[in-house]
Formats: C-alpha cells, structure tokens, sequence
C-alpha cells in the first residue's frame, strides 16, 4: 500500500550519481557545493563487515540524529541505481541484493531505488526531506549508496557513504556531497549550506566511527 505522503517523482536535481565523479571536488555541478571527508575506522574484516551493515541499516542517519521513516522500496523492480568509474563515465552498478531485507526493528535496509522519509534539526532548523537512493553495492570490499533529494529540503542534491577496505587492511568510511541552496534563508545566507553539510559530516562520523571521542 502506497503511503499518502509519497510521490511517484524524480530527484530534483540534474547530476545523478555525480557524487561518484572522480572529479566531483574540482568540477562540481553547476551552482552547487561539493564537499568529501574520509576517516579510518579501524582495520580487518570484521571492522568492514559490521561497518557495511551498520551503514545499510540507516545508522550513519539514525545515530546521527535524524529520524528515518516511511522507506519504500524502488516501484520498478531490478533498478540498481547510477554509478561512475574512475573516468567519470557512467556505468550499473551491481545490485545490492534480490530481495529486500529488515533490520533488527523491521525498517527496510537500504536498496537501490527506495524512497525515504527524514526527520530532524541542524543548529536549529529543519532537516526535513524525501530522499531517493540513487544506487547501493555490497561488493567484497566495498559497501555504500548515495541519496538524492525529491523534495521537501532545504537543499537540492546528493550524498553517498562508502566503507572500503583498502588492501593495507585498513577500513574506510567516506562521504561525498553537492547541495545547491532551495530554501529562501540558504539563498540568502549561503555559509548555511556549509555549516549544514560540515555538521551532518560531523554527525555521520559520529555514528559510525569506533574510534568518535567527543570533545570534552
């Protein structure tokens, strides 16, 4: 059954799956703010592994702050999202997986194509937005989506979280983003648009990092 709140619409922004660009940082999509922080989270596959399916279960969202809600998943079945490789050129990417999965609380884990609802408050203002997850891969040493905004935030774009395991055996976590400003007080004041993207950052390693001490 079809939520009331849904709508059967596309992401609101132009450069899907640009979050995967290798050159995001140098040519962002036009008018909009790139932004990348990567933090190591240890070391081994065990690190990888309970990392990758706390990501894929909202955490880096829900230990975060923000309240994760009504996730439906993709209406076409199969989609497995956009991607870039190393170039720049775009490619599909494997699917996260055949059937959809719960977590421990019955809340659909992340999969290409779902819609979801998010909740909260950065430094004081709304969080609020429909988001899309523009593609999701679970490969032996590397787990992550990206979400796209639908509507309904204060900013337009993308995000993706990424756990790698590089062959040092170390472990990674690395989100990259572009926001372009929607809301009239982000237009208007545009360092908003960085403070917003600087704390979510904050939040994100704060949820998924072992190693997070909070400032005393």
């Amino acid at each position: 059954m079809r939520r009331a709140s849904f709508r059967d619409e596309t992401v609101d922004y132009a450069a899907v799956g640009a979050t995967q660009a290798s050159d995001l940082m140098q040519y962002p999509p036009h008018g909009a703010r790139p932004a990348e922080e990567s933090w190591r989270l240890g070391s081994g596959e065990e690190r990888f592994r309970t990392a990758g399916e706390s990501l894929l279960s909202w955490q880096a969202l829900k230990a975060g702050g923000l309240t994760v809600s009504e996730v439906r998943p993709a209406s076409a079945p199969g989609y497995s999202g956009v991607s870039f490789d190393e170039e720049g050129k775009p490619i599909v990417p494997p699917s996260l997986m055949a059937e959809q999965r719960f977590d421990a609380e019955g809340t659909p884990l992340v999969s290409a194509g779902s819609t979801v609802r998010v909740h909260g408050r950065l430094g004081g203002l709304k969080a609020d937005a429909e988001l899309r997850v523009i593609f999701a891969v679970e490969e032996a040493k590397r787990i992550g989506f990206a979400l796209g905004t639908v509507g309904d935030s204060v900013v337009s774009g993308e995000e993706s979280f990424m756990i790698t395991w590089l062959p040092n055996d170390e472990v990674w976590f690395t989100v990259r983003a572009f926001d372009t400003p929607v809301a009239w007080l982000y237009r208007l004041v545009p360092r908003l648009v960085q403070r917003r993207r600087r704390e979510l950052f904050t939040r994100y390693l704060r949820a998924m990092s072992p190693l997070w001490v909070s400032p005393a």
